[in-house]
């Protein structure tokens, strides 16, 4: 689709919304326009010394700036994953993991924090100041402690060396990028599930490494790993994990590897420092058995996290009767499990299904009442069902649990129009506007906002 007619496209989709707000009749397009629209929005917008190398690095960010990004995106990031998992026990025992590795490192003041995620797909990340996730769907396919001390180990490896502080300007511009090009396309019915489907968070985009920055985080990690009284084989292990499951199954690490670009050499390269650099530290206990009771209630899970996986690889190919059907199986194993009602609802949702996705987003808020997307998924669903008031509610109490997402703010004036209440939802449409001017959610505001004469 040319430029054109992508932005036809756009303006006639806008033009019938419109119409359609005035009679408070949304259609499922609508909804899922709107979910989409609003996502859009929520995207972020000189020279150091490496405290690894001593050596000068250049960086767009300093230390600061790269803790205000860790505190103001980080909690945004972490609800686009479903938010911490909701076991006390699992996530203490990662935080002492983590706390016991970083004992190493050489950016000792910086504010590093550590959570389990309830993201099904296969993947670890770090915001530039060491916030740190890690998806249920990688610790479920972890073997012993040594594993896992080394995946967190590797991420504590790139905010030392700064990689992410060197990458997040280019990280942003692709995430802007793929915006866009779910815009280009004309589908606006699929893109809320774009992101869904692909198994991307932002996270994937959050920083995409180069080789060369995951050969030195490797390094870092194992020494790290090492310092902290773990074997080596550590890291070994965590690498030999990656390349057999991407080999038996691509899908399943295709986020992982597009972030944290793996090889063989990088396995190959582990395995000769832990045999001779590392020789040692072979006699240190891997800990499989505290791991193993550590994680047992989370890893009771595996079945259902891997239907949530299966349901989400066949929302990539839009194939939304499959993933409904592996969805129901994750519900069938657990039936209160927050992600397998919230990714039912969505794919409830696109098939049309409004009345019946509304109930699997209350089963969702019901669960995990402290996270947000269900909030906001339910508020786009009452806009689809005509309760455009029990919509603005809900917005309101999703601002509540997470303030800061612009797209919301775009959702609200959408809210405020369909009860007729025009200038309170220009106000909305006008700060929108000062936030970003980019997408669809942006060229709607603006043409509202002209067509009731408020701007020209």
């Amino acid at each position: 689709m040319s430029p054109s007619s992508a932005a036809a496209a756009v303006t006639s989709s806008a033009a019938g919304l419109a119409g359609r707000l005035q009679r408070n009749r949304l259609s499922r397009r609508d909804t899922l326009w709107l979910f989409g629209a609003a996502g859009a929005a929520s995207v972020l917008q000189g020279c150091a010394v490496s405290p690894v190398t001593g050596e000068r690095i250049l960086v767009g960010l300093s230390a600061e700036q790269e803790k205000q990004i860790d505190a103001q995106q980080a909690p945004q990031q972490f609800s686009q994953d479903l938010g911490a998992i909701q076991d006390d026990a699992v996530n203490r025992y990662v935080v002492g993991v983590g706390q016991r590795v970083q004992a190493g490192v050489q950016r000792r003041d910086m504010p590093y924090s550590y959570r389990v995620l309830n993201a099904n797909y296969v993947n670890a990340y770090t915001f530039p100041a060491g916030a740190m996730g890690v998806t249920r769907g990688i610790m479920t396919e972890l073997r012993d402690e040594s594993e896992l001390a080394a995946l967190l180990g590797h991420e504590l490896g790139h905010v030392n060396a700064r990689h992410a502080a060197q990458r997040q300007g280019q990280a942003m511009v692709a995430q802007v990028a793929v915006v866009g090009l779910a815009v280009a396309a004309g589908d606006s019915a699929w893109a809320p599930l774009a992101g869904i489907g692909g198994q991307i968070g932002a996270s994937a985009l959050l920083a995409s490494y180069s080789r060369d920055h995951e050969r030195e985080a490797d390094a870092l990690g194992q020494d790290y790993l090492v310092q902290a009284g773990y074997p080596a084989q550590g890291m070994t292990g965590l690498h030999q994990l990656l390349v057999d499951s991407h080999e038996r199954e691509p899908s399943l690490l295709e986020t992982m590897f597009s972030s944290h670009p793996m090889s063989r050499e990088r396995l190959d390269t582990a395995r000769r420092l832990a045999e001779t650099k590392y020789a040692a530290s072979a006699k240190a206990p891997p800990q499989r058995e505290r791991f193993m009771d550590s994680t047992a209630s989370l890893r009771r899970l595996k079945p259902a996290i891997d239907a949530c996986k299966n349901g989400e690889t066949a929302l990539a190919k839009k194939s939304l009767e499959p993933a409904q059907q592996q969805f129901a199986q994750a519900l069938r194993l657990a039936p209160r499990d927050y992600a397998a009602n919230l990714r039912m609802a969505q794919t409830l949702q696109a098939m049309g299904r409004a009345g019946d996705a509304a109930r699997f987003a209350q089963t969702a808020r019901e669960v995990y009442p402290q996270e947000a997307q269900a909030v906001k998924l339910a508020a786009t669903l009452k806009l689809g069902l005509r309760d455009p008031a029990g919509a603005y509610a809900d917005l309101q109490a999703y601002d509540r649990l997470l303030p800061g997402d612009a797209g919301v703010l775009f959702l609200k004036g959408v809210a405020l129009e369909g009860q007729g209440r025009r200038e309170a939802a220009a106000q909305h449409y006008a700060g929108f506007l000062r936030i970003t001017q980019q997408g669809q959610a942006a060229q709607y505001s603006a043409g509202r906002l002209k067509a009731w004469g408020y701007i020209k």
